[in-house]
């Protein structure tokens, strides 16, 4: 069974309140449960995690070295700031799939280049929530 860390950066603990005009109104909990039994129906076990501190993420990166085959990162915020955070995802052995419930591409100047995009197997965005189950699709096939 293929284990995947799946991380969330700041702010993501305000999905559903936080600007649904550009995420939606799912909670990081409808997305936690949602993983969690597609996780079941793909053979894979999850840990989900969300942290708003930067060296948390980072230690869940490289922890992820002894208890993950793969990560799926929504990095949000760090995405664009966090040289810490790319440099955590360059150690790590097996597939990191980005993750963006919003089209960055579509968005404003500051918000169309991910740093961890650089160093990502794989970036899904666009797609909202269901660009975890994605992204655990992709994993799932994934040799």
């Amino acid at each position: 069974m293929k284990r995947v860390k799946i991380l969330n950066g700041p702010n993501l603990n305000l999905l559903g309140i936080r600007e649904p005009h550009i995420y939606g109104t799912t909670t990081l909990d409808q997305i936690k449960t949602s993983c969690e039994e597609n996780a079941a129906q793909l053979g894979l076990s999850v840990a989900f995690h969300q942290s708003n501190h930067e060296g948390v993420i980072v230690d869940l990166i490289q922890s992820a070295r002894q208890d993950a085959d793969a990560i799926i990162i929504n990095p949000a915020g760090f995405s664009f700031t966090s040289v810490a955070v790319m440099d955590a995802i360059k150690v790590f052995e097996g597939p990191v799939l980005e993750v963006h419930i919003s089209n960055i591409h579509a968005r404003d100047e500051y918000h169309r280049h991910s740093k961890i995009s650089f160093v990502a197997t794989g970036v899904i965005c666009g797609l909202g929530p269901y660009g975890y189950i994605a992204a655990m699709h992709a994993i799932a096939n994934m040799k």
